[in-house]
């Protein structure tokens, strides 16, 4: 019988390719997507429409109101930056970060994780092509996991100890497109753009349109995406 797992699945292209991993290497997917008040919520629609495609055992979409505190552009009327050099994104924390995010969403994934009899949790963090975010980094989901195993009552009865699985953590995007390819992920269902058009298509100056935009075209493949005729990218050559 398949061991389960908790997956995050935002619906962008990291957490469809994170979740494809962990069916691959024979997994039993729960996938947990948030609502949290972020402007960019088409990308919970197609969180549902991986999930189905993917065939999860389950997929929960909760509600968790993160735009009451604001503090991000993701979550306030903050202007979510634009045309951003891939130096510039290096540099600094930007406004696109909301605070404790991944915290939150992961503490959520312990708390059914426990409910289920779960001891993997996959989260689809990079630490290579991303816009700085500190809780996207290797040190800190390992003091999450160190945390975990003394936070539940299955932890402290040694009757779980969590593995926080991050298979994308040392990959570029080009990369992880190509292993989504392998394992045939459609990106045509993701969505990854944080300021989309009242019409639902993908600003294509955003950082997290540029770095996907950068990866499809390192990794040489057609990018899926439905953009502004302005942002469209042109075809991968041959």
């Amino acid at each position: 019988m398949p061991s389960k797992a908790i997956v995050l699945l935002s619906g962008g292209l990291d957490s469809a390719t994170t979740l494809a991993i962990a069916r691959a290497e024979g997994f039993e997917t729960y996938a947990l997507t948030f609502r949290y008040g972020q402007r960019h919520a088409l990308e919970v629609d197609a969180a549902k429409r991986v999930a189905r495609a993917l065939g999860t055992s389950k997929h929960t979409v909760l509600d968790v109101d993160l735009a009451a505190f604001g503090g991000s552009a993701l979550t306030s009327d903050i202007p979510v930056p634009k045309g951003r050099t891939a130096e510039e994104m290096a540099h600094g924390i930007p406004v696109t970060y909301v605070p404790a995010r991944n915290t939150v969403f992961l503490s959520f994934a312990l708390a059914w994780a426990e409910v289920l009899g779960a001891s993997d949790i996959f989260i689809g963090v990079n630490a290579l092509d991303y816009s700085g975010y500190p809780d996207c980094r290797p040190e800190y989901l390992e003091a999450y996991q160190r945390m975990a195993d003394l936070a539940t009552k299955a932890g402290v009865e040694d009757r779980q100890r969590l593995a926080i699985h991050a298979p994308l953590i040392e990959l570029g995007k080009a990369q992880i497109i190509r292993r989504g390819v392998e394992l045939g992920v459609d990106y045509g269902l993701t969505w990854s753009c944080y300021d989309p058009t009242i019409e639902g298509l993908a600003c294509g100056e955003c950082d997290s349109c540029r770095l996907r935009l950068k990866g499809f075209a390192g990794a040489g493949v057609r990018d899926p995406a439905d953009y502004v005729r302005s942002a469209a990218p042109a075809a991968p050559k041959k």
